[in-house]
């Protein structure tokens, strides 16, 4: 190695050779943005971020997201030279078989990850989640003594993340939001998978984060480290905008053939190249993963300068919990996950004597039941609180003016509110949920999918759940959507037949830690179970369950199957039915996830499997329902679109009445 490099410039050149040798050793991999980037990456972890690799979940901690999640070697590398548990063999892993270095980061697979990165944008959204979770939980919890909460998120994108529509939803609800403490590191290489950007890219990108009132800064040099550093500090000064600071780098920087070109960006250099690469940076060609000794101590003399950080925190929490140990207790339930004492004891209960009642009423009235007994409950709606029943009363709303405030408005941006959402659930220490028209999860699937894949415990409010929508007609009406999250792997889905099951639905949704809960619930309302004359207790804890019985021990003559809204109907034609000496049994499947969960003794007890003859009713896509009406059963559902047309008009024209469920059962009992 050249003797006239400095220490600094060796630290740059490790974390470039560690990510060329990884994705060489692969086959695979991103090692062009790793290489741009690397100056901008060390000087934020050596001289601003604060983390501590003994205890990778400290609260008080920055957070670091590489949005650009195919640059994950970068991330990997530094996390090996900090001192994570992240070993220089977990390095040689790279991309293989049950190794802690998957091709993109995962959240809780890899410690220092903050959150699953890849799909390009989501990281940013997620980070605006992270910095407005900070500053809500420092409002709520700081007080008036030494802060507890009071750190950076800090940002590291690229050009794909610029381009994808979700940072622009993120970046202009950050911006109005004005938080301070978010900073983003643009790392502006000109160079995508097809070319340069300016086949497709060519807009003023700093002057559209003007626009979207962040303070806005660029670096000429992505290898002058000092100016990286000044425009950091001058953005950690910076507080009552987010930061955006666009450094010029180059992909692929020292590679003599590939530098600056689209054959850097994803797929290894090659031997031959990386043999010139390493030459033309005086760097030697063998051992490969070499870390010098005098590389791994300055990045352990950071790590340690984090660990001071975190001990001088870990005094300042406890000065503060001695002072107010009611409100310590609190920040240590929030951090847990756990829940207060008594925290349901306000949960409504609805008779049916007092009518019907829409399920996304219920569910308001269980969100304010829940709100003051749960103070890190907080979340909003995508611009449309008053039809998703989610504005927690007497409480003020999200805004820079009042930090602590508990309603969010996401405005008209549903993806991103779903991935800032992911943020707040992967920061930790509250409660999100969000809010809008079932039909939209087709702009939220994305965020939603990370959110299962992650196992975050987001809770999704998704009113208007079916045809029920009515005069607003096909557009607005989903069909297929509840089929498409079934099939989302670790999602829990949860439709409640009425205003008492949603109660219970919003008890599931707030002791479910491992995953995200979706809540689909009507517009139209619905008439309440009669408790006393039908099942005593709600069984959809686990699925589905036994609603009302006429088989007196024995096998059913026919077992009918409903969900949500759909349960009112079947529940009359299973009346009709045992009115005329059959059989019938009902049974209430609020969810297939949950269902699934069960050992087979339940499933059996429930869907004995004596009884063939099976009806299910819902007003959604058929698919998928094979699964529980096997071969001898059928299915009235919509494998069309709606039409627009008072409610109750679509139900009876598409045949989802209690008449054309007991006629179909009438149908099949004389097969």
């Amino acid at each position: 190695m050249a003797s006239a490099q400095t220490l600094e410039e060796r630290c740059i050149e490790t974390i470039r050779f560690l990510a060329v040798d990884g994705v060489q050793k692969a086959k695979s991999g991103h090692p062009g943005m790793p290489m741009g980037a690397a100056a901008v990456a060390h000087t934020l972890f050596t001289r601003h971020l604060r983390f501590d690799p003994a205890d990778p979940k400290w609260p008080d901690r920055d957070r670091f997201v590489l949005s650009a999640g195919h640059a994950s070697m970068l991330l990997y590398s530094l996390l090996h030279l900090t001192g994570y548990d992240l070993s220089l063999d977990d390095l040689k892993a790279f991309r293989q078989w049950q190794s802690k270095t998957p091709g993109h980061p995962e959240y809780g697979h890899t410690a220092g990850v903050e959150t699953t990165t890849g799909p390009l944008g989501q990281g940013f959204a997620n980070a605006v989640g992270m910095a407005v979770s900070e500053r809500f939980l420092g409002a709520t919890f700081n007080g008036d003594g030494p802060s507890v909460m009071d750190h950076f998120t800090y940002v590291l994108a690229g050009d794909g993340d610029m381009m994808e529509g979700i940072t622009g939803e993120a970046a202009s609800f950050a911006g109005h939001q004005k938080l301070g403490k978010l900073i983003v590191l643009y790392d502006d290489n000109h160079i995508t998978i097809d070319g340069t950007t300016d086949l497709a890219f060519t807009e003023d990108v700093c002057k559209r984060y003007e626009a979207y009132e962040w303070h806005v800064q660029k670096v000429a040099d992505g290898n002058d480290v000092d100016a990286i550093d000044k425009a950091i500090a001058a953005a950690k000064a910076e507080t009552g905008r987010p930061s955006f600071i666009a450094v010029r780098t180059h992909i692929g920087c020292g590679s003599p053939n590939k530098q600056d070109t689209a054959g850097a960006h994803g797929a290894p250099l090659g031997d031959e190249e990386v043999k010139l690469t390493k030459e033309a940076c005086d760097w030697p060609l063998e051992p490969t993963f070499l870390v010098a000794d005098d590389v791994r101590k300055f990045y352990e003399e950071a790590a340690a300068r984090g660990a001071a950080a975190h001990e001088a925190w870990r005094q300042r929490h406890a000065g503060w919990s001695a002072v107010d140990p009611g409100r310590a207790a609190a920040w240590d339930t929030a951090w847990s996950h756990g829940l207060p004492a008594g925290w349901d004891a306000d949960l409504p209960v609805f008779r049916p004597e007092d009518g019907a009642v829409a399920t996304r009423s219920a569910s308001g009235k269980a969100i304010n039941a829940l709100a003051p007994r749960v103070p890190t409950l907080i979340g909003g709606s995508a611009d449309l609180a008053p039809s998703n029943n989610t504005w927690i009363k007497d409480v003020p709303d999200q805004q820079a003016g009042t930090p602590a405030g508990r309603n969010f408005h996401f405005g008209v941006r549903e993806l991103g509110m779903a991935a800032i959402a992911n943020g707040m659930a992967v920061h930790g220490g509250i409660r999100p949920y969000v809010a809008t028209f079932f039909v939209f999860v087709d702009y939220m699937r994305p965020a939603m999918r990370l959110a299962a894949l992650m196992g975050v415990p987001v809770t999704y409010v998704l009113t208007h759940d079916s045809i029920g929508v009515g005069e607003d007609g096909p557009t607005h009406q989903p069909i297929e959507h509840l089929a498409m999250l079934r099939a989302t792997p670790n999602f829990t889905d949860l439709r409640p037949a009425d205003a008492n099951e949603t109660v219970e639905a919003w008890k599931i949704a707030m002791q479910h830690d491992d995953g995200p809960v979706g809540l689909m619930l009507t517009r139209q309302n619905l008439p309440t179970i009669d408790r006393t004359k039908y099942a005593a207790a709600s069984g959809i804890a686990k699925g589905a369950y036994v609603l009302g019985d006429a088989a007196a021990g024995g096998a059913p003559d026919i077992i009918l199957i409903g969900s949500g809204s759909e349960v009112a109907p079947a529940l009359e034609a299973h009346e009709r039915l045992v009115a005329e000496g059959v059989r019938s049994r009902l049974v209430n499947m609020a969810s297939w996830e949950l269902f699934r969960r069960q050992n087979a003794d339940y499933r059996e007890s429930v869907l004995p499997l004596a009884c063939s003859t099976r009806l299910a009713v819902e007003a959604g896509v058929t698919m998928g329902w094979e699964r529980w009406v096997g071969d001898g059963g059928e299915v009235i559902g919509l494998d069309h679109y709606g039409a627009s047309a008072p409610a109750g008009t679509l139900f009876e024209q598409f045949g989802l009445t209690a008449d054309s469920v007991y006629a179909r059962a009438k149908a099949l009992l004389s097969r």
